[in-house]
């Protein structure tokens, strides 16, 4: 698969953003931001699907691609471009909801976590937390950049990392073999979304 030009995706979380939800993926978007994750865990499924079918059409006339978590169901139901699972999620039945035409991303830690995806059939994985992250301050260990290194040269598919992932060090992900990076925190609770945005696809280069 290929991963968006630039490989930048932004998960959304519209209780850190500073302002609605829809006006943040529209400064994202036109910053020149391709990936979208809508990950709303908490919505109801009616409200999710709402919540994607208005950011799909957002992103579609701008080459935008929008993948859902975890709701495999409602990434089909919306036309959305794929489904973003955490462990203990099926490939094969989240491949079997979606059909062949739509990514399937998996959530990853270690190398063990990321063949598996590999065997059972993910288009990409995220690794994390790269480096302490912000908006998951507890969330395990830092594995940092050797361990990014050793899980892209095992692996077949795009690796994106995730979890502290600044401007500063973006560039060292694309050294250590990352295929995108992905942000959550700084993006969303940015006064000027865009502007975040434009430095991280400033600092990841052509």
């Amino acid at each position: 698969m290929n991963l968006p030009q630039p490989p930048l995706l932004v998960i959304t979380d519209r209780r850190l953003a500073r302002q609605p939800l829809l006006v943040v993926i529209e400064a994202i978007l036109t910053a020149g931001g391709r990936w979208v994750m809508v990950r709303e865990k908490d919505l109801p499924e009616d409200e999710l699907a709402c919540l994607v079918q208005a950011v799909v059409r957002l992103a579609r006339p701008m080459g935008g691609v929008v993948v859902v978590n975890t709701r495999a169901s409602v990434a089909a139901a919306c036309e959305a471009d794929g489904v973003h699972l955490p462990q203990g999620l099926s490939v094969t039945e989240a491949r079997r909801i979606v059909g062949p035409g739509r990514w399937i991303g998996v959530s990853t830690h270690n190398l063990e976590e990321a063949l598996r995806a590999v065997e059972e059939g993910a288009d990409y994985i995220t690794l994390s937390p790269i480096f302490p992250s912000v908006s998951k301050p507890g969330y395990g260990p830092a594995l940092g950049l050797e361990t990014l290194r050793v899980v892209a040269q095992a692996v077949p598919i795009p690796v994106v990392a995730l979890g502290g992932i600044t401007p500063e060090n973006a560039r060292a992900c694309r050294q250590a073999g990352a295929a995108g990076i992905a942000v959550l925190g700084s993006v969303m609770t940015a006064e000027d979304p865009g502007a975040i945005v434009r430095a991280y696809l400033s600092a990841w280069g052509s």
